[in-house]
């Protein structure tokens, strides 16, 4: 219909964060991207958070049966945190980055940095399959019923 406006879809929001970085961040978050797609065909993505402190662009979240993990850049990096990072195996020491926790774990990419696309793909597909096993072993919730009136 002619003047309804429609939402953008998550890519276009994502394209959006990209395009208004003029520096290293755009080039770098734009491979990390494709890399999480790449890694996961079947993965999501969504924006979450959207509010006028980040310009109504959100957060980017990559998501299959559940978080896998987000991205965000700061003035001096670009960092992916990933969801369940603390209960995945890392054996090429890609995380570097909010390791105090139980929970999550990120990586802090660097001007400059090299990105090893093998291990990070890796990772990606890890943390999908341990979102896929996780919500094999939760029970289904039973639906609530509408109250009546």
């Amino acid at each position: 219909m002619k003047g309804v406006e429609t939402e953008p879809s998550p890519s276009q929001l994502i394209d959006a964060r990209i395009a208004k970085l003029t520096d290293w961040r755009a080039d770098t978050f734009a491979r990390v991207r494709a890399l999480i797609k790449q890694a996961g065909p079947d993965i999501v993505e969504e924006v979450k958070w959207r509010k006028p402190s980040n310009g109504m662009l959100g957060v980017p979240v990559w998501e299959h049966a559940g978080i896998i993990c987000t991205g965000e850049t700061y003035k001096d990096k670009v960092k992916l945190t990933f969801a369940k990072g603390a209960a995945l195996e890392d054996p090429c020491g890609l995380f570097n980055s909010s390791l105090d926790g139980n929970i999550r774990r990120a990586i802090d990419l660097y001007e400059g940095d090299k990105i090893d696309e093998q291990a990070l793909k890796a990772l990606i597909c890890a943390a999908a399959a341990l979102n896929d096993e996780q919500a094999a072993a939760r029970p289904a919730r039973p639906r609530k019923k509408p109250a009546r009136r």
